[in-house]
């Protein structure tokens, strides 16, 4: 029945059942299948497909939107019973719309496969002023700090929060990601950044990188030390 169950949990995922996904999960719960097993055996791995086809080209952005609010609506589900097992994280992920800019689409789809992968996604929303970027920092104490940008004309504001970091003592806390549709790697390189994706599921594995080279960094050092 279990097996069922996760089967199926990965399966209506992987093609953006919704409904399907929710009322498996509420079955799920129903016959005592634990929230951390449906997500790290069923849901994680069918949201980790639906990156890999479209990294492929077998998916494409539709595909994956379906996919992630599918998913989105077993972790608001799951979301509340996992805090209470006290489930591990990968990782916080701050994240925010720079300001000048009210574009979400991409940054929303990002949080959700996040959110998949395992990450605690904490969205600052769009517009976000360096400011507002500095005081969530401070707060959620996050591993990654990613800025999306839609516009040309907002790109810059990379730059800014990346100088006000600097200026807060705090860029060396944490990892910067940027993103969005007219950013490149050259772009994120020349204003500082730590990664740079092209969609979200090149956001999600980049960011899983960077994080295990900065905690084997931080590992090395305390041995060291």
């Amino acid at each position: 029945m279990t097996e069922h169950i996760l089967r199926g949990l990965y399966d209506e995922t992987l093609v953006g059942n919704g409904p399907r996904v929710l009322e498996l999960t509420r079955e799920g719960l129903d016959v005592g299948l634990a929230p951390e097993t449906m997500l790290f055996d069923a849901l994680i791995p069918a949201l980790e497909e639906v990156g890999a086809r479209f990294e492929r080209g077998d998916f494409f952005v539709p595909e994956m939107l379906v996919a992630g609010k599918a998913m989105a609506g077993a972790l608001d589900l799951l979301r509340p019973l996992l805090a209470e097992t006290g489930a591990q994280t990968v990782g916080t992920f701050l994240m925010s719309t720079v300001k000048g800019d009210v574009h979400d689409i991409g940054k929303n789809l990002v949080n959700i496969m996040l959110e998949g992968a395992g990450f605690h996604v904490i969205d600052l929303g769009v517009q976000v002023s360096p400011e507002k970027v500095i005081a969530g920092i401070k707060e959620y104490r996050p591993d990654i700090v990613g800025f999306s940008a839609f516009l040309t004309t907002t790109m810059p504001m990379f730059k800014a929060n990346i100088n006000a970091l600097q200026k807060a003592g705090l860029r060396d806390d944490v990892i910067v990601m940027v993103g969005g549709a007219p950013v490149t790697q050259e772009y994120a390189d020349a204003v500082g950044a730590d990664g740079y994706a092209a969609d979200a599921a090149t956001a999600v594995r980049k960011a899983k990188e960077l994080l295990a080279v900065r905690r084997a960094a931080v590992t090395i050092s305390e041995g060291v030390a």
